[in-house]
């Protein structure tokens, strides 16, 4: 059942890409990002949030020929693979779940690790041989009540497998108390360039162009704040009831995060790698 789901949302994706062409591009391989700059579309890389849809490794190839090019091996509880961050316990990647990563490897789909339990995700940063990425996290040495934050020596482990870090832009994930803006989200930033080096940072906003609600979604979540455990998030929210950056909900707010990272004087080649250069060179390299 849950492959046939699967199978339809990627299907469903792929058939409305296809027939609004003149706008969108599915993003394949790290020169479809580079060929789409001028070209006035929008680029859409197909990925999960989970990898429950992998039942056997044979799988993998099947999604990958559907366009899948990341997939979170975990989302927040348990699975055949490996524990998520909310689950009870935490008994690490499994063996199944190791077999996944090596697929995954061997056809080129990057592995993320972002929601994974701590031993989870040294497990697998264990076993990986290609850079992994951390596509939505942030440090947890900032952050010390939310677990879905990852520990220093995990991320130095990301960096040194050549991995990758997307900043989020909620804001209970940047600071643990308010108030937070968006000169709160370049400290952040600057604390992981001096880390694991600007090469190993970009961003994961993991929001849409609303925000992203502490009850159901816009766009039909089940309400996120009811799950088990939920407050290792340390969750807190705005006025509006959203978990964005102050003044950052808003579909331009990359151009306010370059601004500031201009104002505190970095240069175009590091702004150039946290706005995508990080994670291009990751995909060319999966």
């Amino acid at each position: 059942m849950t492959c046939s789901v699967n199978l339809r949302f990627y299907a469903e994706w792929n058939g409305f890409i296809a027939s609004h062409s003149e706008w969108f591009t599915r993003i394949d391989e790290a020169s479809d990002l580079r060929s789409i700059k001028g070209s006035g579309k929008v680029g859409i890389k197909i990925t999960a949030q989970n990898s429950d849809h992998f039942r056997t490794p044979n799988d993998i190839d099947t999604f990958y020929t559907l366009g899948q090019r990341v997939s979170q091996l975990t989302y927040n509880m348990q699975s055949k693979i490996g524990a998520g961050f909310l689950e009870n316990r935490d008994g690490g990647l499994s063996a199944f779940g190791g077999d996944i990563v090596k697929r995954m490897e061997q056809v080129g789909m990057m592995v993320d690790l972002s929601h994974c339990a701590d031993q989870t995700t040294l497990d697998a940063l264990a076993v990986i041989t290609r850079p992994p990425v951390f596509t939505h996290a942030s440090s947890r040495a900032l952050l010390p009540t939310c677990m879905r934050c990852k520990t220093d020596d995990m991320l130095k482990q990301l960096a040194a497998k050549g991995g990758v870090v997307g900043i989020p832009m909620i804001r209970f994930m940047i600071r643990p108390a308010p108030p937070v803006t968006v000169q709160h989200v370049v400290d952040h930033v600057e604390y992981l360039f001096k880390l694991i080096g600007p090469e190993h940072v970009g961003v994961g906003s993991d929001l849409d162009m609303f925000g992203l609600s502490n009850g159901a979604s816009r766009s039909g979540q089940s309400d996120i704040s009811r799950q088990p455990n939920f407050s290792r998030h340390g969750a807190y929210y705005a006025d509006d009831g959203m978990a964005h950056v102050d003044g950052l909900n808003h579909n331009k707010r990359m151009f306010d995060l370059t601004e500031a990272m201009v104002q505190r004087k970095h240069s175009d080649a590091n702004i150039k790698l946290l706005l995508g250069g990080s994670f291009t060179r990751v995909l060319s390299e999966t």
